[in-house]
């Protein structure tokens, strides 16, 4: 008899811990994303940063220490007692790291930076809570009971579950984009110890506790941790974008965007995100309508072009052949099961086969001559009449004029025809154009096939 795979728990069924993780989880995005965890993973940071986040984490982790040690007093179960002290050594093992830190850059930690303002909000809001300084509770002189003083260890395990979870989470996906072969990354050994067996574990630890000491307080003081545990995920946040950085970087999102050091740069598609058709059969349209007709003789000084008829033969052999070969390509690299993780080289092989299809596909169209000879007021025209997805230009203008934003507008596009772009875009709008003499690595340049 073949055995029953478990069953995954439910959200119902999973700790508070684990709920939690999985409700505030989006603002660790803010985190991974921030410039200076970017450029830590990546390996370009300056070592001046590093250092100056190593200070500012070791008065976190000082005051990481002292709440573990406030949550000791404040549990009554021997067992809950013992694990907070192996989460307080686990903690003090990483100040051994900073230190080891120290060492080899000859640095004093203590002197080397003042503690900013975002570190201070954090400690300051930690150690409050291990003190019982919490909205709704009675203040540390006045628990009376044991049970009182246990909730206290409970909303403190709260404020620190968050904290060790990112570092957990962070530890990993910044371990799974080290190369084992170049073993040359500046910060391999802090990405090595949060994403260790034992720092999992310590998460972990401190997670599980959480869900013991929550067990029997109410739907109340359930809503209290919560709140205690998405403050400290936002102050974690603000922690990792507080830290200095000197060196310009590419984000694709940011917490807090600040417009005298930001610059705000959005890049939209065009056709079919923009437009409501394909701007390419729009073109394509121009040429068969303004083509003479087959009995028709053609001017001497004009180029040679296709009878209407013939265009519209070519174009519609050459439609049917694209999106044939479109879907034989995308075929081609999807996988045929789920994938599980992140796979860099199989997505950039995959858009480089793409990107070789529509060079083939594009050449295909230069080579029919379907686009010679349109005339340019023509296709200006038809931008001016192109349809946007509603809000599109909206959208576009508030971004625009909105000052404090510090924001450049760029357009990608397949589309061959810049003027049809620009007219679309006739209302007021200044954008940056990208299209295919700055993609020449997968296009022709638009005049090589209008003229």
């Amino acid at each position: 008899m073949a055995a029953i795979p478990p069953k995954s728990p439910s959200p119902e069924e999973e700790g508070l811990a684990r709920r939690l993780w999985i409700k505030f989880k989006r603002e660790s995005v803010f985190a991974m994303y921030s410039p200076f965890t970017v450029c830590l993973a990546s390996g370009n940071l300056k070592l001046e940063t590093f250092r100056h986040y190593i200070a500012q984490d070791f008065h976190f982790l000082k005051a990481f220490s002292q709440a573990y040690e406030l949550a000791e007093e404040c549990a009554d179960d021997d067992d809950a007692k013992l694990s907070i002290s192996e989460l307080r050594k686990g903690v003090l093992e990483e100040l051994k790291m900073h230190d080891s830190f120290v060492k080899e850059w000859g640095t004093d930690l203590a002197k080397m930076a003042t503690v900013n303002s975002a570190t201070v909000k954090y400690t300051e809001f930690l150690l409050a809570t291990a003190s019982g300084k919490v909205e709704g509770v009675k203040g540390p002189g006045k628990l009376a009971t044991p049970f009182e003083k246990t909730k206290v260890a409970a909303y403190t395990l709260g404020a620190m579950s968050p904290c060790m979870r990112l570092y957990a989470f962070l530890g990993k996906e910044f371990h799974a984009l080290l190369n084992a072969n170049e073993g040359n990354h500046p910060y391999t050994k802090w990405i090595d110890n949060y994403s260790s067996e034992s720092f999992q574990a310590s998460a972990l630890q401190n997670e599980d506790l959480l869900d013991k000491l929550s067990v029997s307080l109410t739907g109340e003081e359930l809503d209290i941790i919560e709140k205690l545990y998405h403050q400290a995920m936002k102050l974690e946040v603000e922690f990792f974008c507080a830290q200095p950085l000197a060196q310009p970087t590419v984000v694709p999102l940011i917490k807090g965007h600040n417009p005298a050091g930001d610059r705000l740069i959005i890049f939209s598609d065009f056709d079919l995100t923009c437009t409501i058709v394909d701007s390419s059969a729009i073109l394509a349209e121009i040429a068969i309508v303004t083509a003479p007709k087959s009995d028709q003789n053609q001017p001497e000084n004009q180029l040679g072009r296709m009878s209407s008829g013939e265009l519209r033969n070519t174009w519609g052999l050459l439609s049917k052949q694209y999106t044939e070969e479109y879907e034989q390509c995308i075929e081609s690299f999807m996988p045929s099961e789920k994938v599980e993780n992140f796979n860099y080289e199989t997505l950039h092989k995959a858009l480089e086969q793409l990107s070789h299809f529509e060079k083939r596909a594009n050449s295909r169209v230069i080579e029919s001559g379907v686009l010679k000879g349109i005339n340019l007021e023509d296709i200006k025209k038809a931008g001016e009449r192109l349809s946007l997805q509603d809000g599109c230009t909206t959208f576009f203008q508030k971004v625009v004029k909105n000052e404090n934003l510090n924001a450049n507008v760029h357009v990608l596009s397949y589309c061959w025809c810049g003027d049809l772009i620009r007219a679309s875009f006739s209302s007021g709008i200044h954008i940056q154009l990208w299209k295919t003499e700055v993609m020449k690595h997968t296009m022709t340049h638009y005049f090589d096939i209008l003229a």
